[in-house]
């Protein structure tokens, strides 16, 4: 057991937030992360509309790094991308606690934090060091529960981190913020779409200025992907109209970060905490959140990128994910019951099972159960 593993152990004696708040502080102190670079397969994997290059298709998930403190240790745990946030323009506290729980019979996490976070300003500071990383590092931007005007938040956000993170998701499928996911209705997502559209063009412009000053702007090369995160949670005509919205925005979106958590409270689940209010993530969440991708990449193959998220504990659930069509993968919630060696056996389980089936290549088995 690796001294990180170890720790991960130790810390689930600890209540849930502050097991988290100690693994960042430890982290930040240098304490467990390997000095290794991260898991890097014998062909670099592209994200084709995206074009963001990966060692590896597993990435951490947003709300682990809600601060841009620790991605440096986190891409040295194995992953092959890192997302911090989400992030708000001006700090907020969060809901009030207690809001985070285990359900350690059901390998899963309930959480209603409602964007805790430093906000904007701390963020972008410590932001600036991912540009020089060559393992992508992803900023997640929301609203600030009490704003006037939400999609001015998002506005905000992809401006103020647009110079320094690789990617922008606009994070519109938290639960845990009234109203938030109203922004996934179609009008309200298209007038989302519009002026976060309109911000990115402005921010890529003076990105591209500053760039030019140094010469080193190589054109499309340097602009940044922007994803849009959406909620597990939709009916048949709740996709068909976030497709239409997304098709209808242009050719700055680049994909779909499929999914954030879920309200749905499985039978099965057998933890006391089940009937706590908040989303649910973990083991419980793999099955419908990996029919949601599939829903959406028999609709939009090749137009979008798709990143698969929610459930994802092993090499199985990855690949599955990849065969809906998605790809690249993201998870979080598995490594409070697992650890972090858990990115490294995903990865080799996950590159053992490409090969069985005769893929030499991630982009080959993308959509395979679609065929």
């Amino acid at each position: 057991m690796s001294l990180a593993d170890f720790g991960t152990k130790l810390a689930r004696k600890l209540p849930p937030e502050a097991a988290h708040r100690v693994t960042v502080r430890a982290l930040k102190a240098g304490i467990g992360p390997p000095r290794v670079s991260p898991l890097q397969w014998d062909t670099t994997i592209k994200l084709p509309n995206a074009g963001l290059q990966l060692f590896n298709p597993v990435g951490l998930a947003a709300g682990f790094d809600k601060n841009a403190e620790v991605f440096d240790q986190m891409l040295r745990f194995g992953f092959g991308f890192v997302e911090c946030g989400t992030v708000t323009p001006r700090p907020q506290a969060g809901n009030p606690k207690p809001r985070l729980f285990r359900l350690n019979e059901d390998d899963a996490v309930i959480n209603r934090m409602g964007f805790n976070n430093d906000g904007l300003r701390a963020f972008t500071a410590r932001i600036r060091k991912a540009q020089s990383r060559l393992s992508p590092v992803g900023a997640n931007v929301g609203a600030n529960k009490d704003s006037e005007d939400r999609i001015a938040d998002y506005e905000a956000g992809i401006v103020a981190v647009y110079p320094y993170a690789h990617y922008i998701t606009i994070n519109i499928s938290s639960p845990n913020t009234p109203g938030l996911r109203g922004l996934q209705d179609k009008g309200a997502l298209e007038a989302l779409l519009e002026r976060c559209g309109q911000s990115r063009s402005k921010a890529q412009a003076d990105y591209a200025d500053d760039l030019k000053e140094d010469d080193r702007f190589e054109d499309e090369e340097d602009w940044k992907p922007v994803f849009l995160k959406v909620a597990p949670d939709l009916d048949e005509t709740a996709i068909r109209d976030i497709i239409e919205a997304v098709r209808g925005a242009g050719s700055w979106l680049a994909g779909l970060i499929i999914s954030n958590t879920t309200l749905d409270r499985p039978d099965a689940l057998n933890s006391r905490h089940k009937g706590e209010a908040g989303g649910l993530s973990g083991a419980p969440l793999m099955e419908k959140s990996t029919r949601v991708l599939r829903e959406f990449a028999s609709e939009i193959a090749g137009e979008f990128d798709l990143i698969g998220a929610g459930g994802i504990g092993s090499g199985a659930d990855a690949y599955a994910k990849i065969r809906a069509g998605a790809h690249a993968v993201q998870l979080y919630s598995a490594l409070v019951y697992h650890g972090p060696s858990l990115v490294a056996d995903i990865n080799r389980d996950l590159a053992a099972r490409l090969k069985a089936d005769g893929f030499t290549s991630v982009a080959q088995a993308v959509g395979a159960d679609l065929r």
